[in-house]
């Protein structure tokens, strides 16, 4: 009882460990998890998740992998669909066959792999999936059309290729009883019929309860959850393989219905998956055994060669032929196609059931399938920047500010910050509000920020913080709310004094962004401020005139508001956090119009 709980803990120590070191160094964090996993089983001998979770094991992984897929769905939103030009259509209808028929050549001339055995494991290999290419996603700054077309790519495909693979072992198994190929597709494609209407009834039937208040809210993410799992078993019990199609079809159906009841359990549904991807992976390389990896060959290099440099890109390059994708971002997809927690999975799952049918080479799937994982992990989660870079298919290399409301505050601000080379956007919903701002020449978003519209029209990962300036402290903390899950509580900030517990009136903490300056200023005060002429201060921070001598140099009620350093980092001095600026650093206060510049100090 004990060891399996000391090794539960372990695997989320390892896991989540694992993502917070890629958060702080920015290195692939499925590589990471890959790593952690090896050491914490066959190296240190530190987990044992066969002897853990024993038959459970299976069905975990399974059922996980289910719930990735699903909520992977939920993020495929048709609008993003059609931004890819038809890529993603192209890659599933055309890039699919292709990568089979070019996969299994390499399996068969080069792995040396019998034709049956190849043909199943190259079926498999058609896969990326969301568990590896969704964390790399996350942490490169790859522009918005590529993004879609990968993240599309991943999620459809997970449950073509395990489809692709049971096709063909159906068919291994029912020959020998006189079925033909044509009878095994026609009771697979039914099976995928059924899987997909299953999905897409549980869907339906999700999006009628919901917003009828047939479910309380605080049994929507449970009964959601049960739900997902449900469908995946009951299509599994319907045709093996096929659950994976269902949850995906779910989800997809769920994202596309608009369902105000999704939103608020958004952040229970993320949470939930970086807990799966990181306990899953850690699980599946924590499970490697090492004397399998002696079945290594050195012609499996030449097939991994082949499949990274050959198979991927002639796929992507002949499936995206003649399309509006320019060459550039073709060329970056058809690098990308990193395999994880599916082809592992499958591969060893068939590689029983070929054994028993009498195809030996069905044990060297475990190998090889591993030798995949890895050599994409490695090779696509430390090259995905940099290849992004050299293709010039990055997003904003400079993450900037954005500011939800046009007034004077916030013009003055902006063209501060612009001075300072410093990416910055206005927000508003009145065009004759933001004109200060056009005529200035500081780029502007024409709109209420908060429709759905919004998502379409203006892309967020090109600000690292948000400032809510208008002159309604309510509308402030609402939209700071919305945006926290996605730019992250701590960087979403507003006017409007800082929280008081003991005023019934007050708005909650939790409801707010950050107030802005140490001293929490409200609307009102700035708006008086403003009148009598107070304006911003640029001091840069030097060995000779240290941050404490720049605060000493403010006149009385001068206030220091934003600290930007020499990387572009942008911090607020707030009631709750004062940043320390370093020497090449600028400050950014907010002063009264009499305050005198310090010599040599002045930008």
């Amino acid at each position: 009882m004990q060891e399996q709980a000391l090794s539960i803990a372990l695997i989320g120590i390892l896991g989540i460990g694992a993502q917070w070191i890629a958060w702080r160094t920015g290195w692939p964090a499925i590589a990471l998890m890959l790593a952690a996993g090896v050491v914490g089983g066959p190296v240190l001998h530190l987990i044992n998740p066969e002897h853990v979770f024993g038959d459970l094991l299976e069905p975990m992984v399974s059922v996980a992998v289910a719930l990735i897929l699903f909520e992977g769905g939920l993020s495929l939103n048709f609008r993003e669909l059609r931004k890819t030009d038809g890529a993603v259509t192209r890659l599933v209808l055309l890039g699919s066959p292709i990568g089979w028929a070019l996969g299994s050549l390499a399996c068969y001339y080069i792995a040396g792999l019998v034709w049956p055995v190849a043909i199943l494991f190259a079926g498999i290999l058609v896969v990326t999936g969301p568990t590896v290419v969704l964390p790399l996603l996350r942490q490169s700054n790859v522009a918005a059309r590529p993004r879609a077309i990968l993240k599309w790519e991943a999620i459809v495909n997970d449950p073509s290729g395990a489809l692709l693979g049971v096709v063909t072992y159906e068919y291994l198994r029912r020959s020998g009883e006189g079925s033909s190929l044509a009878t095994v597709i026609v009771s697979l494609i039914a099976a995928a019929i059924v899987a997909g209407l299953l999905g897409w009834i549980a869907a339906r039937a999700i999006g009628w309860i919901f917003p009828r208040g047939h479910v309380p809210e605080y049994l929507k993410a449970p009964v959601l959850l049960v739900a997902v799992i449900g469908v995946f078993v009951l299509s599994n019990i319907i045709q093996q393989e096929t659950g994976l199609l269902a949850v995906t079809v779910m989800g997809v159906a769920l994202a596309n219905m608009r369902l105000d009841s999704l939103r608020d359990i958004q952040p229970f549904k993320e949470n939930v998956t970086v807990l799966l991807i990181s306990g899953v992976f850690v699980i599946l390389s924590a499970s490697l055994d090492l004397a399998v990896l002696r079945q290594f060959e050195w012609r499996f290099l030449g097939f991994l060669f082949a499949l990274l440099f050959l198979v991927r890109p002639i796929t992507v390059l002949l499936s995206l032929a003649f399309s509006p994708v320019p060459w550039n971002e073709r060329l970056l997809v058809a690098w990308i196609a990193p395999r994880g927690i599916v082809a592992v999975a499958i591969s060893g799952l068939f590689a029983l059931r070929l054994d028993r049918l009498g195809y030996g080479d069905g044990s060297i799937l475990v190998t090889l399938s591993f030798a995949v994982v890895v050599a994409t992990i490695v090779c696509h989660g430390f090259s995905i920047k940099p290849v992004a870079r050299l293709l010039k298919v990055t997003g904003a290399q400079e993450k900037g500010l954005l500011l939800v409301g046009a007034t004077p505050f916030s013009l003055g601000l902006a063209s501060q910050l612009q001075a300072l080379e410093v990416p910055v956007m206005i927000a508003d919903n009145s065009w004759q509000r933001l004109a200060p701002a056009r005529h200035a020449g500081i780029p502007t978003y024409h709109g209420e920020i908060l429709s759905e519209a919004t998502e379409e029209r203006l892309d967020l990962a090109r600000f690292q913080v948000l400032a809510a300036t208008t002159d309604n402290e309510a509308y402030n903390a609402l939209v700071c709310n919305e945006f926290a899950p996605e730019i992250g509580r701590d960087n979403v900030h507003q006017l409007g004094d800082a929280s008081d517990d003991e005023d019934p009136r007050a708005l909650p903490e939790s409801l707010r962004g950050r107030a802005l300056f140490s001293s929490g200023h409200g609307v009102e005060d700035i708006m008086q401020r403003e009148e009598q002429g107070w304006t911003f201060r640029k001091t840069r921070i030097s060995e000779q005139f240290d941050f404490e001598a720049a605060r000493a140099s403010l006149a009385e009620g001068g206030d220091m508001l934003l600290l930007v350093r020499r990387n572009g980092a942008l911090r607020f001095f707030t009631h709750a956090s004062r940043p320390t600026p370093q020497p090449g650093d600028t400050v950014l206060s907010y002063v009264p119009p009499a305050d005198i510049w310090p010599k040599g100090e002045q930008e």
